[in-house]
């Protein structure tokens, strides 16, 4: 189980304005996505240490991203201003998570500027988009060097603040998180407020920690 990814959404500044606001606070410069054919959304991404990245994702006018629920759930966050939109949690085999959600995993892809395509399986935005806090996951498809993971990253992703309930997690999940997962730190806060994101806490070469 592996902290894979995670993803803000644009607000109405637009993909390229947030990319430039955030390469600013950690001193990096994002890199072109592409777009998510079967979802109406592109994105930014930043390489993390770690195998992990941070994915900046706008949606784009287009029939898919009305369908798709990653489309509808960027969608929704946007219209709310923009932000965290959840995290995202890669495992080698998403059958368990099939099992207990009682639905099937849902094909991805990404076509990179250059037309290579990125694929993967993913399961649990339904989830995200009614309870914030909880990550879905993914199983990677693509050969290793397509991966996000395959691109070399100096920026270390350290913990992440969640309002809501940890024991939510846990069952979401399918086991009993300690303090941290994956090596991230995990700080759940306002059990009873709006559940989500409410700030990550990254190390940043020549900065230290900068939370955003």
């Amino acid at each position: 189980m592996h902290v894979d990814h995670l993803i803000f959404a644009c607000g109405p500044e637009g993909l390229h304005a947030r990319v430039e606001q955030l390469s600013e606070v950690l001193g990096e410069k994002f890199k072109d996505g592409g777009f998510h054919p079967r979802f109406g959304t592109r994105n930014h991404i930043l390489p993390l240490t770690d195998g992990r990245y941070l994915e900046v994702v706008e949606v784009l006018d287009h029939p898919a991203s009305e369908k798709a629920v990653f489309g509808q759930a960027v969608r929704a966050r946007s219209e709310m201003g923009g932000g965290w939109l959840g995290w995202v949690i890669s495992v080698d085999d998403l059958a368990p998570y099939e099992q207990r959600l009682d639905r099937k995993a849902v094909p991805g892809s990404r076509h990179f500027p250059d037309g290579r395509l990125l694929e993967w399986e993913q399961i649990g935005i339904k989830g995200l988009m009614a309870d914030p806090q909880l990550p879905y996951f993914l199983k990677w498809q693509s050969t290793p060097d397509l991966l996000p993971s395959a691109l070399q990253g100096d920026i270390a992703l350290r913990g992440l603040e969640l309002a809501g309930s940890k024991d939510r997690v846990d069952e979401w999940i399918g086991e009993e998180l300690g303090s941290d997962l994956d090596g991230v730190n995990l700080n759940f806060t306002s059990e009873n407020g709006q559940p989500g994101i409410q700030s990550v806490t990254f190390e940043v070469p020549g900065k230290g920690l900068v939370r955003i």
